[in-house]
């Protein structure tokens, strides 16, 4: 079967798809990269020490073996801000990929044209002190810390640059909101079972201290398994804790469900708004768990309301 799509080139935006209207800096190309990381100051450097040292306390038991094995492999608190060149020598050793260098959250077709390519954008700043315990656009902690250790196991590897990919078809049925849907509840926000128990694969998670711990043990939120067409209907929440987490069985498991399989029926069948609340336990679910969501109805973190 001919590819008709070319990923070694930016996808062209339709002019009927909406996508956020982020400001491009000046001296920054088509494809938003910067041209080298950084220098960060000491100060910047320290908080990568403060923040790499609070969240790899509670990595045993919460996050899932492959990225622990990431985590080892690539010596992620060694001191300071990693290299991206240096992280970047290794990863192609073993999976092809890279890291490179963005000033901000970049637009969607750039992003997945950059996975597609098997280059992983990681923002080129870091969050003050002021926002330690939590910053809405990813920063450098987010992206290297939670994101690059699993680009070292091969079969997560490849579902990441499958799903930039994907990117084109969706942006061809106008369906990046079901995509980002997707990647949200799986790349950022995923569970997996490992030894009958469940842990934690999502960056979003694994870079932040409360939802690590909200993820896995709170009773408030659903945890029910991954299916593609349900998860690319279903609402998220971008500034809070999640209402609930997909669970898959491996990431062949999730590999299988997005690449062996054509998403033209989902688009030509989705709405252009999402169909299932982000809090809902549907009939059809595998429902590992089925919660009070106590926190979402409580207000959330604007209220002040404990993650429970």
């Amino acid at each position: 079967m001919t590819n008709a799509f070319d990923y070694t080139r930016i996808p062209e935006l339709p002019a009927s798809v909406y996508v956020a209207p982020l400001r491009k800096p000046a001296g920054v190309g088509d494809d938003w990269l910067e041209p080298t990381q950084r220098r960060y100051s000491a100060e910047e450097h320290r908080i990568w020490d403060d923040l790499y040292a609070r969240q790899i306390e509670l990595m045993p038991g919460h996050a899932c073996r492959e990225f622990m094995h990431g985590l080892e492999r690539l010596d992620l608190g060694r001191g300071g801000v990693p290299d991206f060149h240096a992280i970047s020598e290794e990863l192609r050793g073993l999976t092809g990929w890279s890291v490179v260098p963005v000033p901000m959250l970049i637009p969607d077709h750039v992003f997945y044209y950059h996975l597609a390519n098997r280059r992983f954008p990681a923002g080129n700043f870091i969050r003050s002190r002021e926002q330690f315990d939590y910053i809405q656009e990813p920063d450098v902690f987010h992206d290297v810390f939670g994101h690059v250790p699993l680009l070292t196991d091969p079969v997560f590897a490849d579902y990441m640059a499958a799903y930039g990919r994907a990117g084109w078809k969706a942006l061809k049925y106008n369906r990046l909101k079901a995509l980002s849907a997707l990647y949200w509840y799986t790349v950022e926000f995923g569970l997996i079972l490992e030894d009958d128990a469940l842990r934690i694969y999502g960056a979003g998670i694994l870079s932040g201290p409360t939802e690590t711990v909200f993820a896995l043990e709170g009773r408030s939120p659903n945890r029910i398994h991954l299916a593609v067409d349900r998860v690319m209907r279903t609402d998220y929440t971008i500034s809070d804790l999640q209402a609930t987490y997909f669970v898959i069985e491996s990431f062949r498991e999730l590999f299988h469900l997005t690449e062996q399989r054509g998403f033209e029926p989902i688009y030509e069948s989705l709405a252009p708004g999402f169909q299932y609340a982000k809090t809902a336990a549907l009939d059809t679910d595998h429902i590992y768990h089925r919660g009070t969501q106590e926190y979402e109805l409580r207000g959330g973190r604007g209220s002040g309301a404990r993650p429970v």
